[in-house]
């Protein structure tokens, strides 16, 4: 009797081993399912960080057209007042 007990407690213990912890291809399928969703977080990450660079590369270069504006500006009020000078000297010698 102890041997029969024996042998079904070690087919038993075969049988536990052989089902229990190989669940390979369940890892792997979290690892791809792991690696899509980290794929995807940075792919926003970096949609992200490009909308910004856009934003700062608009912003720069509407700050370079204002100081350009404003130095186009400040040559006309100089050409206004030099032709307003030559006018009124012109003017004065009539």
């Amino acid at each position: 009797m102890k041997k029969i007990a024996l042998t079904i407690a070690a087919i038993a213990s075969l049988g536990v081993a052989a089902c229990g912890s190989n669940n390979e291809a369940g890892n792997n399928a979290s690892d791809v399912n792991t690696t899509a969703t980290e794929t995807g977080v940075d792919y926003n990450a970096s949609t992200n960080d490009a909308a910004a660079i856009d934003a700062t590369n608009t912003a720069l270069g509407n700050t370079v057209d204002d100081a350009s504006n404003l130095a186009s500006d400040a040559g006309n009020s100089i050409e206004n007042g030099a032709a307003a000078l030559s006018n009124a000297t012109t003017n004065a010698a009539q």
